[in-house]
C-alpha cells in the first residue's frame, strides 16, 4: 500500500516512513531552529503533478493551496503533527519574510562561494538545485532593490544569468525533490547566526555578478 496526493501513489509504506520521519524533522530544524515558516508544497511523479492539475504549470514546484504552513517556531511534536495532514509534501520556504534569495547559475554561485569565503564577506545558506542554479539567502528586500543595485554597481547593462526571488515565491528546501528532478541539497547550510541574520544583498552582489559574468563570457 501507498499514500496518495491528488490521485498520485508515492512509495510503499516502510520507505514512507522513514521520509516522513526525515521531513518531520527537517521541518522542526526550519520552524524551531532556524525560525522559518514551512509550506507543504506539491510534487511530481512520472511529469504529473500531485496537485491532480492535469494543464499544471508547475508540477512539483508550488505550494498545496489547501495546505496550511507550519510557522517559524513550532517544535519536533508541533511540526510532526501539522505535516502529518500532508504526507509526501514538499518542504517549501515562503522567500521574502525571513530572507531573499539571489539566483545564479550553479557554475558561476560555487566559484563565487569560494571567492566569497576567501575574502571573509559574511554569508548566509546557499542551496543548489537539480536544475542547475545556486540560490543565495540574503537579507530581506533584495529582490526589489536588485535592479538599482545593479546599476549603482555599473551591471545594470551586463548579460548576467543572475535574478533576485522575493516575497510571493518560494524555494524548495532540501531534503525534497524539485519536480521530480531530483533533491535540493546545501552548499552551505543554514547557522544559528545565518539562518535569522543574513547578510545584505549589496555584500555579495559585485562578487556575485563578476563571477557571472566571467562564467557567462
Amino acid at each position: 500500500m501507498g499514500f496518495t496526493i491528488g490521485g498520485i501513489r508515492e512509495m510503499r509504506t516502510g520507505s514512507r516512513r522513514r521520509v516522513r520521519t526525515t521531513e518531520c524533522t527537517a521541518v522542526a530544524e526550519y520552524t524551531g531552529l532556524w525560525g522559518w515558516d514551512v509550506v507543504p508544497g506539491a510534487r511530481a511523479v512520472s511529469g504529473q503533478c500531485s496537485c491532480g492539475d492535469a494543464s499544471c504549470t508547475a508540477p512539483g514546484a508550488h505550494p498545496l493551496s489547501f495546505a496550511e504552513p507550519v510557522p517559524a517556531g513550532a517544535g519536533l511534536d508541533d511540526a510532526t503533527k501539522a505535516w502529518a495532514r500532508y504526507p509526501g509534501a514538499a518542504l517549501l520556504l515562503p522567500v521574502g519574510r525571513a530572507f531573499d534569495v539571489i539566483e545564479v547559475a550553479e557554475p558561476a554561485g560555487r566559484r563565487a562561494l569560494i571567492r566569497l569565503e576567501r575574502m571573509g564577506l559574511p554569508l548566509g545558506p546557499v542551496c543548489a538545485t537539480p536544475t542547475g542554479r545556486a540560490q543565495f539567502f540574503v537579507a530581506p528586500g533584495a529582490a526589489a532593490e536588485l535592479p538599482q543595485l545593479l546599476y549603482r554597481m555599473g551591471w545594470d547593462d551586463a548579460d548576467l544569468d543572475l535574478r533576485g526571488l522575493g516575497p510571493g515565491e518560494h524555494v524548495t528546501a532540501p531534503p525534497s525533490d524539485l519536480g521530480g528532478l531530483g533533491p535540493v541539497r546545501w552548499l552551505r547550510p543554514p547557522t544559528l547566526d545565518t539562518a535569522g541574520a543574513p547578510p545584505q544583498a549589496r555584500l555579495l552582489l559585485g562578487t556575485l555578478a563578476y563571477i557571472c559574468h566571467r562564467t557567462h563570457y
